[in-house]
């Protein structure tokens, strides 16, 4: 099941292993102000997006944009890898629901790792801020990028993608 919360929280319930290990080391660098991390993310362009290979198959999105209508979204899930969403600034609402209880819209990508789901209206919603993540496994279907409210909110995030095996 999906974890969130306060960066620190979340690091404490996170699975053990060298790709983690790895993960947690680049969003600690997120966190310090000045480090060369921080300030690349701080510095996209809006709209902007860059890919970063970390070790032990851990890659990093780096992510600027603008949060999105509902309407605009869907939902997704992965196989080969887990995400753990980190907010560098701005807020942004993220809907998830278990596997179990979706249905794929589209068939599974392997190349983009990408299930796409039909919606669920019925799902739970996180509000992350900030210094806070969210951990998504394989059977975490989730809706990302969204408004809080009515007026589109800008965002920075990295998503850091943890291969499952």
């Amino acid at each position: 099941m999906a974890l969130f919360g306060q960066i620190e929280t979340v690091h404490t319930q996170s699975p053990a292993s060298a790709a983690f290990a790895t993960a947690w080391t680049y969003i600690r660098e997120l966190g310090v102000d000045g480090s060369p991390v921080r300030t690349r993310v701080l510095g996209l362009a809006a709209g902007a997006s860059a890919k970063h290979e970390l070790d032990h198959g851990v890659v990093a999105i780096e992510q600027a944009y603008d949060t999105r209508l509902r309407s605009a979204g869907f939902f997704e899930s992965h196989r080969k890898y887990i995400d753990i969403q980190v907010i560098v600034s701005g807020e942004e609402r993220i809907e998830v629901i278990d596997l179990a209880e979706s249905s794929a819209e589209k068939p599974y990508d392997d190349a983009r790792d990408l299930i796409v789901h039909r919606d669920h209206p019925g799902a739970s919603v996180l509000q992350l801020r900030a210094g806070q993540a969210a951990v998504f496994f394989p059977a975490d279907v989730h809706m990302p990028c969204l408004r809080i409210g009515e007026a589109a909110g800008f965002v920075r995030k990295s998503v850091l993608k943890v291969p499952t095996t």
